[in-house]
């Protein structure tokens, strides 16, 4: 049973429509963030945004599982797409979640990884399988993938497409791979979704602002379903 759900985003936009659907909200100041602690349907529930990359990332899911006790974490934000099959406004779930940027290499190892440390880290195969009921019962196209994270925002066309062909990713952002190594390490279950922002043919007149308040929103419904549905079984 999770006691306690945290729910992260990287940015603001991202946990605003989220705050909106919890009861008795109270505020936590800690480690230079802001903590949300509310309840939905009963449920105990911690909302927070990270920052962006993956130092604050860690830190902020840190503090969620060892600061405030919450024993299943997810995580919405937006990616930009490497798979030629991701649009603007698809949503895609990690199946895995590697990190493009780190590289010893040169001590033998392969692009990714450290000692005791993993290339690609497996989120929660249960709670993929509630978004994937989510996605159906919505009607929404939902792709499952794996999601490479770097401190880097990636513009490049041929560092994307090695980025692709290393590391088998669908989609790149600033954050999901360190989530993934704290709540690893710590034994929380996690679940990672994007919505894709930026594709390989990008309009020149595409408004980020605009579409980061509408995918929040979409996002937000969406991770409250899935909060739905995982009290709903836990009382089944």
């Amino acid at each position: 049973m999770a006691n306690k759900i945290a729910i992260m985003g990287a940015m603001p936009e991202e946990i605003a429509p989220l705050l909106e659907r919890l009861e008795s909200v109270t505020k936590t100041l800690y480690a230079s963030n802001t903590f949300y602690e509310g309840f939905y349907q009963g449920r105990h529930v911690v909302v927070a945004y990270s920052k962006i990359g993956k130092v604050f990332a860690t830190l902020t899911a840190t503090t969620l599982i060892e600061r405030f006790g919450c024993d299943l974490l997810l995580f919405s934000g937006v990616a930009g797409a490497i798979s030629d099959e991701l649009e603007i406004g698809d949503l895609i779930i990690a199946e895995g979640l590697s990190q493009h940027d780190l590289d010893i290499t040169i001590f033998g190892h392969p692009h990714g990884f450290v000692p005791e440390g993993e290339v690609c880290i497996a989120s929660d195969v249960k709670l993929r399988q509630i978004a994937k009921a989510v996605a159906q019962e919505k009607g929404l196209k939902l792709k499952e993938g794996i999601i490479a994270t770097g401190d880097q925002f990636v513009a490049n066309p041929e560092r994307k497409a090695w980025i692709g062909e290393t590391f088998k990713a669908d989609a790149l952002e600033m954050e999901g791979a360190a989530v993934a190594v704290a709540c690893n390490a710590l034994d929380v279950p996690f679940f990672i979704m994007r919505a894709i922002s930026d594709s390989a043919d990008m309009d020149a007149g595409f408004d980020f602002d605009a579409f980061l308040v509408g995918s929040a929103q979409i996002s937000a419904d969406f991770v409250i379903a899935m909060v739905e549905k995982i009290i709903a079984e836990e009382k089944a």
